[in-house]
């Protein structure tokens, strides 16, 4: 009997000293060591994903890494990390089209510039006109009107 309260004892010394180190730690990505341990993923509860989190398991799986293993250790379903790489390397190609050398482009800035030159020139002409009828006699603006 003796043996069992003194394997009891340890193992209760053991408990506490493993509570003891991990009871408030957080690891670096803001979960609880204890939590983390227990298998409750990545994120803790009421935790978001950002995008930063996402494009870190998506640059993982671009590694080369299990999709199956990665989705586990994460804590998201298979095809909620599938989407993710997806929409990652969609927006990879067109982030690379190159659009520099697109022929209308020049004209259509031309066409804008020009636009816009002709809309100041009407405003500083309508702007002109309503000067030059201030000047005009009282008995002249009378008739105009």
């Amino acid at each position: 009997m003796s043996k069992e309260v003194g394997a009891m004892g340890r193992s209760r010394r053991v408990e506490a000293t493993v509570s003891a180190r991990t009871e408030g730690a957080r690891r670096a990505t803001g979960v609880r060591a204890d939590a983390a341990a227990a298998g409750a993923g990545s994120l803790g509860p009421g935790q978001r994903w950002s995008a930063g989190r996402k494009r870190d398991v998506v640059l993982r799986l671009l590694r080369g890494e299990s999709l199956a293993a990665l989705s586990r250790e994460v804590g998201v379903e298979i095809y909620r990390l599938e989407e993710w790489k997806d929409r990652a390397l969609a927006g990879l190609e067109l982030g690379l089209q190159d659009r520099q050398g697109e022929p209308g482009a020049a004209a259509l800035d031309t066409a804008k510039r020009h636009i816009g030159e002709l809309s100041m020139d009407n405003e500083l002409l309508r702007e002109r006109a309503r000067a030059a009828e201030r000047r005009l006699p009282l008995a002249m603006r009378r008739s105009r009107r």
